[in-house]
């Protein structure tokens, strides 16, 4: 509801104003809560969201974080800021037919900002802006909701009147301590839904100050109205949701500015009622506003659309199986099924997992299943509310219940499959704008419980206890997202049947060298997801290693025939193939994985290392440049190829192989050792001794580098420096090939001199 006061001589404007929203049905008259200044609501909002999350701020990049965050080229000072505009979330190409066309680059800007302030991958800065972000948004919360709870209304000064002060302060309580956040604010990549969020907020509150009376005293600023429209395209550039706050804002309109009852217009457009003419929509504007919104919208949409490409993203069925079903009626039962989950979710997160795909939620075939009753649930509670929204003589309970349910359907739209196949199942991170229609629905529930209770104490008490749960929630679920290890444990109890929780697990422990354990994960995530070939991959990874070649080769071949096009796979095939001596075969694998990836520089050095075992030494020369061209900081392919110069006795050749080397990795302690032993050989004596005391200054405790460093010197003729040298390679370690033959011969020469001598 909007006053619009021009004279400006009245006495006390603004105790009228109070007394004149105090007429209007008022949340506040009958919530049992806290009545607290603004400023000291903001401040206790503030400070409980802080304590929820407050402990992830020292977390590790974990999860999606490592292909958002470390491999993304984008964050890096070398890749062009332009190129940004032209990358998905996770650094490629928007234009590459891998893309998820997820584009985000004002989220991937703030993570490059991150990463140059912190001088490299330092998660602490990234979880802490993180952090300040929720509590940002939390504060921006206490006059969202009072906005949506009480109305809006202006001072004759312009000063918004607060109105449901103990309804928007609790709303806003339930909002930042909901445990279902903390996959946005603990785990980095939900910086997206976080800043998205931040601008969908100022979005819609730049609209509501376009209803504030101006000094040439018209009804609304068209400046504010297509502020909030930049705004929006703001929050969209961060995540796709953020478009949705154009078509709220049309919501808020239409139901608070222009007070409309729906029921009451459907009515009148069915029956060509004539008073529409006098409704006033016109002259308050509205039409005009709508159509500046959907004009934007629509040119956002379409700027984004030609960016992206005019292909959709490409998705597998685990990623979301439900989409990939062939039969309308399973799919429409599953994606219903999804959004009791998401509604289950919002009333109760304790079962909070970091990813529900791969088998956690299996399909519904059949109405004999059980789990119909929670779509049953489901939409029972919706078509009873969306009811009272409609048909309630109550304009105020309309309008509260109205805005509620906007809020809960509408940011939650672009991940319901109902206009494009989303790449999940449930994702947690997708509830965080749909809880603001959450919190509106129970803060309504709880006035209409206090209205009704005699004891009203008991009820305030109760709604304590539920904040204080999650507050304890929500420190539990930020201190597993710490690390991998704990997250990924976390989730085996909520989704025991997904295959990918288990290869995570296992993946977490092979990569802290705990073989055994992570092969009896990648087992169990093979038996649940047959087709799982990244499961099969690292699994067969682990067998080469520990030379349990023909189980291996069984697995990657199977790898192979599922996805004909899985690189890696056919690399590792290869490499089993190679070691079974399978030569013709492995090159085959190579190529394979080569026409598949053109850049793969690893494939290109493990082919080297093939014509290298075959002797064709010039194709492993040229597959190693290969390798190095593509990736120039590729330390082992460069000391391949200085080694097989030297053993060929092309000494000069291997020389400037490894200056061009050490050129690109200046600090490569191995690159060092290498070009030392090819000087040495040239008897440049002087610069060998240099680069195998560089070498052993950087690993002091490599005993190859003291055992050459003294046959150098033995070589040199300096036999009391070799003596020292021989001794300590020998002492890190004695069964040092050569060394001790070596070592030996010295001592009977510096004896054979000493008897001389004496």
């Amino acid at each position: 509801q909007i006053f619009n006061q021009h004279n400006a001589e009245a006495p006390n404007l603004e105790q009228a104003f109070q007394r004149m929203a105090q007429m209007e049905p008022n949340l506040d008259h009958d919530v049992s809560w806290f009545l607290l200044p603004s400023y000291w609501a903001k401040m206790v909002v503030a400070l409980i969201s802080f304590v929820c999350f407050a402990n992830s701020y020292d977390g590790d990049f974990v999860f999606d974080d490592s292909e958002a965050i470390i491999n993304n080229k984008d964050l890096r000072a070398e890749t062009p800021l332009g190129d940004l505009w032209y990358h998905d979330f996770w650094g490629s190409k928007l234009s590459s037919n891998t893309s998820h066309k997820s584009y985000r680059p004002l989220t991937v800007l703030t993570f490059r900002i991150n990463y140059l302030f912190a001088g490299g991958f330092y998660p602490v800065g990234f979880h802490v802006i993180n952090i300040i972000l929720h509590c940002t948004i939390s504060v921006l919360m206490v006059d969202v909701f009072s906005i949506l709870l009480g109305g809006l209304q202006f001072t004759n000064k312009g000063r918004r009147l607060n109105l449901a002060p103990k309804s928007s302060l609790l709303a806003a309580l339930l909002f930042a301590v909901h445990p279902v956040h903390t996959e946005c604010v603990a785990g980095i990549v939900g910086r997206a839904d976080l800043l998205c969020a931040l601008f969908f907020l100022l979005s819609f509150l730049g609209y509501c100050k376009a209803f504030r009376e101006n000094k040439e005293g018209h009804t609304f600023s068209v400046f504010w109205v297509l502020m909030s429209v930049i705004l929006g395209a703001i929050a969209m550039l961060c995540k796709e949701q953020g478009i949705t706050i154009l078509g709220l804002n049309a919501v808020f309109d239409a139901l608070v500015i222009n007070k409309i009852n729906l029921l009451e217009l459907i009515r009148k457009l069915l029956y060509k009622d004539k008073s529409l003419e006098n409704s006033g929509l016109l002259r308050k504007g509205l039409l005009f506003r709508i159509t500046l919104l959907m004009c934007g919208g629509a040119s956002i949409l379409y700027i984004r659309w030609r960016i992206m490409g005019t292909g959709p993203p490409a998705f597998t069925e685990v990623d979301n199986p439900a989409s990939f079903a062939d039969n309308l009626f399973v799919r429409a039962i599953n994606y219903n099924y999804y959004y009791s989950l998401n509604a289950w979710l919002l009333l109760c997160p304790w079962w909070l997992c970091f990813d529900w795909s791969m088998g956690c939620i299996p399909l519904i075939k059949s109405v004999s299943d059980w789990r119909i009753i929670a779509l049953a649930a489901l939409w029972f509670c919706l078509i009873g509310l969306i009811c009272q929204a409609l048909c309630s003589e109550d304009s105020h309970k309309r309008r509260i219940l109205s805005l509620g349910l906007g809020f809960l359907i509408i940011p939650f739209l672009p991940a319901s499959n109902l206009f494009f196949r989303v790449g999940f199942v449930i994702a947690e991170r997708v509830i965080y704008l749909p809880s603001i229609g959450y919190c509106i629905l129970f803060t309504y529930g709880f006035s209409l419980l206090s209205k009704q209770a005699k004891k009203k104490k008991i009820l305030a008490v109760a709604v304590l206890g539920i904040l204080l749960i999650n507050v304890m929630r929500c420190a539990l679920r930020s201190s597993q997202w710490r690390s991998e290890e704990q997250l990924f444990r976390s989730a085996l109890s909520v989704c025991p049947l997904n295959a990918k929780v288990h290869y995570n697990v296992g993946k977490n422990l092979a990569d802290k060298g705990n073989q055994s354990a992570a092969i009896k994960y990648y087992r169990e995530a093979v038996r649940l997801n047959p087709k799982y070939v990244h499961a099969m991959n690292n699994l067969g990874n682990i067998l080469k290693e520990r030379n349990e070649l023909h189980e291996a080769e069984e697995l990657l071949s199977l790898a192979v025939q599922i996805q004909p096009d899985f690189a890696a796979a056919w690399m590792n095939l290869g490499i089993v193939q190679n070691s079974l001596r399978r030569f013709e075969e492995a090159e085959q694998s190579y190529w394979t994985a080569i026409k598949h990836r053109k850049k793969y520089p690893d494939c290109y050095y493990n082919l080297g290392r093939l014509y290298a075992d075959l002797n064709r030494h010039i194709d492993a020369l040229n597959a190693w440049r290969n390798a190095t061209v593509l990736k120039p900081e590729h330390s082992l392919a460069w000391n391949n190829m200085i080694i097989l110069l030297d053993n060929t006795g092309n000494l000069a050749q291997a020389e400037a192989v490894g200056r061009e080397a050490l050129e690109l990795i200046p600090n490569d302690h191995s690159l060092m050792f290498s070009l030392a032993n090819v000087l040495g050989k040239s008897q440049k004596y002087k610069e060998s001794e240099a680069l195998f005391l560089k070498a052993i200054k950087a690993n002091p405790n490599a005993a190859s580098y003291h055992g050459n460093l003294a046959v150098l010197y033995h070589r040199w003729g300096n036999l009391d420096l070799a003596k020292k040298h021989y001794e300590v390679s020998l002492k890190l370690d004695p069964m040092a090939p050569g060394t001790k033959e070596n070592y030996n011969l010295l001592r009977r020469k510096l004896e054979q001199l000493q008897k001389k001598g004496g």
